[in-house]
């Protein structure tokens, strides 16, 4: 006897994994980079604290304040996409029908069928049926910029915060090695859990942050030690 069983769909997460995966990220790849900046270009250790606690509070600023912007311009297509599919259904019921009967059609359902399955779903939610499959707008796909911004400012402040405690916990002289270091691991580390909670490829995922956060963290160190002798 077969049993029903229940799926959880990892595509139902990507909202606010995005979100987290890309704040935490920049986090601890913008963080370490400026200390390492500044640490190469000869700074002490307050000046370092100082200019990481800075960017750590711009940075998460910055980020909430990038993805409400970004993902309310999302949220406001969509509702002006709803909006006019809600006056076409109203005005054009007939043609839209046809058009989501053409959409099935396109899916591999022959044409009655394909007409069937179009008005009994229109019967059940005539808008919800076109915005799904005229539009492509699913709720676990839809904008949420509020969502969004609070999560990529709360994970890049956790990203950012700890190279930055790093730097409270390294002696001056290998201080630029122990963040590089650290920011790294943090990474491998955070590129893990991304691609496990996306149902990823946890070896690609990981490689990807940690190839471009040593590139970011060199390059900075580069042109902190190039500014710190020219100083």
């Amino acid at each position: 006897m077969s049993r029903l069983h229940s799926e959880n769909h990892l595509v139902s997460r990507i909202g606010w994994l995005r979100a987290a995966v890309l704040g935490a990220n920049d986090g601890i790849v913008s963080t370490a980079s400026l200390i390492m900046g500044v640490a190469t270009a000869s700074a002490g250790t307050s000046q370092i604290l100082v200019a990481g606690a800075a960017g750590l509070v711009a940075g998460a600023m910055s980020m909430a304040a990038g993805e409400y912007v970004s993902v309310s311009s999302q949220a406001d297509t969509e509702e002006a996409d709803l909006a006019r599919e809600r006056t076409e259904l109203e005005t054009q019921s007939d043609a839209e029908l046809d058009e989501l009967t053409q959409i099935y059609v396109k899916r591999g359902l022959s044409h009655d069928l394909a007409r069937q399955v179009a008005v009994q779903l229109t019967a059940n939610n005539v808008l919800d049926a076109h915005s799904r499959d005229e539009l492509g707008i699913v709720d676990h796909m839809a904008a949420r910029p509020i969502e969004a911004a609070l999560t990529s400012a709360v994970t890049f402040a956790v990203g950012a915060a700890l190279p930055l405690m790093m730097v409270v916990l390294s002696p001056a002289w290998m201080l630029v090695y122990g963040v590089a270091g650290a920011s790294l691991a943090f990474l491998a580390l955070l590129g893990a859990i991304g691609a496990q909670a996306g149902g990823a490829n946890v070896l690609r995922a990981t490689t990807r942050v940690i190839f471009w956060g040593a590139f970011a963290m060199a390059l900075t160190a580069g042109i902190g030690a190039l500014v710190g002798t020219a100083v």
